[in-house]
């Protein structure tokens, strides 16, 4: 029997996720959502958003300044992996935009890290909304497929990362007004 896919996106809606939490483990997958709301106005977040390079905290060249990210649908959050001794330089596609609406969403695809070498797809929505006098970001990954190993053993790991991506840009944005959700 098939379930209606209303009935399931219904029935993830009833489940309040908290911040900073693994929502979801179960279909080859997991969802994590985190939050934060910053002092600084959506202008600003969205100028710091789409330039990683400034605060992303992982790479596969050790340097976020080899980061770059174009924001339109389509563009690519890519790295560049330096020349090494008589091997040429490198790259890497970290994920692919499929939606950009500026100062509102930022929404891309793909697996990042390790996961790239498994069956997995991700997706990434940055959602940004007024809060007061400052901005609610928030940080939602989920992701899906086949891995040789159990969601549940490496979704926290990929949470803990997800929430020092989005801690990097709120320190980049001069620190959280509160804790989020």
């Amino acid at each position: 029997m098939r379930t209606p896919v209303l009935t399931i996106i219904g029935a993830l809606a009833l489940t309040a996720p908290a911040s900073a939490e693994v929502v979801e483990t179960a279909s080859g997958g997991f969802a994590t959502h985190d939050s934060a709301v910053v002092a600084a106005d959506r202008q600003a977040v969205w100028e710091a958003l789409v330039h990683p390079q400034q605060w992303w905290s992982h790479s596969w060249s050790d340097d976020s300044a080899n980061l770059t990210l174009e924001p339109v649908a389509g563009g690519c959050f890519c790295e560049t992996i330096p020349a090494q001794g008589s091997w040429p330089a490198g790259s890497v596609e970290h994920m692919r935009v499929i939606m950009v609406i500026p100062g509102s969403v930022l929404r891309m695809s793909g697996s990042l890290g390790p996961l790239q070498a498994e069956g997995l797809a991700g997706t990434l929505t940055v959602t940004l909304e007024d809060a007061g006098e400052g901005t609610r970001i928030s940080w939602d990954y989920i992701t899906g497929g086949e891995a040789r190993y159990p969601p549940a053993q490496f979704a926290p790991v990929v949470d803990g990362v997800q929430s020092e991506f989005l801690g990097a840009l709120v320190d980049r944005l001069g620190g959280s007004v509160d804790g989020g959700e």
